[in-house]
C-alpha cells in the first residue's frame, strides 16, 4: 500500500509489513503515517479476524530515525499536535492505533526492536520474538522519554521499577529477557511460525467473541470491579443477541465446525 508498509489479506489473516528494509525499517514520518493506513485499511475489511505485523528483512525495527525525521525540527515538533478528533498524536497513533483494532494483533520480532518499535509491538495483542532479537527502551541514549504510548503499554506489562529502569538506562536485553519479564508472549527460532498458529486457532473463534474479548479486557483491567462486571454483562448481552453467537451454538450441537459471518463489532 506504499513503499513503507504491505498489507497482504490472506483469508482471515491480514499480513502487515514495514519494508524499509534498508534502514532497518527504522520510523521516520512516512512509515509512522503508513503503520495508521494500514491499520485503517485492516478495520475496514471485516473478513480479517487477526493480524500478523512484522518487519522485512532482519530486524523488526531500529526505532525512530532520527537522521532523518530531524531534518525538518518545525515538522517534527507540529507532529506532537493532536488532531481534536483522537486523543493520540502522530507518533502515538502510530502505535495505538493497533491497539484500538477490534481484532487481534500478533507482532514478530526479529533482530532489532528498540524505542519507538518496542513501543509499536507492544500496541501489539501478543508478541512472539527469536531468543537473539535485541530490545531496548531507547529514548534515554537519545535523552529522552518513551512518548509513543509507552507509558501505557509498559505499565501493563511492568511493575514501575523494572519500567522505570528500562526507560532511564536503555538497557539492551535479549529475547529471552524479555520473555522473562514479561514483554514477549513467546519465544523461540521460528517467531512467525508461532505467531501464524496463534493467529489461525484465533480466526477459528467467532470474531465478534474475540473482538468482545479485547475491547472488554483493555476497558476493564484498571477499573473498579463493579465497572467491570457492568462491561461484561454489556458485551455478553450483545453477543447473545448477535448472529455468530447463534452460528456457534448450531455448530457446537451438530458437531461440525462454524462458519462464521463477519464481524459485526467495529
Amino acid at each position: 500500500m506504499s513503499e513503507r508498509v504491505s498489507v497482504e489479506i490472506e483469508g482471515s489473516l491480514a499480513h502487515v509489513t514495514m519494508t524499509r528494509e534498508d534502514r532497518l525499517n527504522g520510523l521516520d514520518l512516512d512509515m509512522l503515517r503508513a503503520l495508521i493506513d494500514a491499520a485503517a485499511q485492516v478495520r475496514a475489511d471485516r473478513s480479517v479476524r487477526a493480524v500478523v505485523l512484522s518487519g522485512a528483512g532482519r530486524s523488526f525495527s531500529a526505532g525512530l530515525d532520527f537522521a532523518s525525521v530531524g531534518k525538518d525540527p518545525r515538522r517534527m515538533m507540529l507532529n506532537f499536535l493532536r488532531p481534536p478528533w483522537r486523543s493520540t498524536n502522530l507518533y502515538q497513533e502510530a502505535c495505538w492505533a493497533w491497539r484500538r483494532l477490534p481484532v487481534p494483533v500478533l507482532a514478530v520480532v526479529r533482530g532489532h526492536c528498540f524505542g519507538g518499535a518496542l513501543q509499536l509491538a507492544l500496541g501489539a495483542d501478543f508478541r512472539f520474538a527469536a531468543p537473539d532479537a535485541q530490545f531496548s527502551v531507547m529514548e534515554a541514549k537519545w535523552g529522552l522519554v518513551p512518548d509513543m504510548s509507552g507509558t501505557v503499554t509498559l505499565r501493563e506489562l511492568l511493575p514501575m521499577d523494572v519500567a522505570k529502569r528500562l526507560a532511564m538506562t536503555a538497557e539492551i536485553f535479549d529475547g529471552a529477557k524479555a520473555h522473562e519479564l514479561g514483554l514477549v508472549t513467546e519465544v523461540g527460532a521460528d517467531p512467525h511460525a508461532a505467531a501464524l498458529e496463534l493467529a489461525e486457532q484465533l480466526a477459528s473463534r467467532s470474531p465478534d467473541a474475540v473482538a468482545a474479548t479485547k475491547r472488554m479486557f483493555q476497558r476493564t483491567w484498571h477499573v473498579a470491579p463493579w465497572q467491570a462486571f457492568r462491561l461484561e454483562s454489556c458485551y455478553q448481552l450483545r453477543l447473545l443477541l448477535g448472529a455468530n453467537h447463534k452460528i456457534a451454538r448450531k455448530a457446537n450441537a451438530g458437531g461440525k465446525v462454524a462458519e462464521f459471518a463477519k464481524r459485526a463489532f467495529r
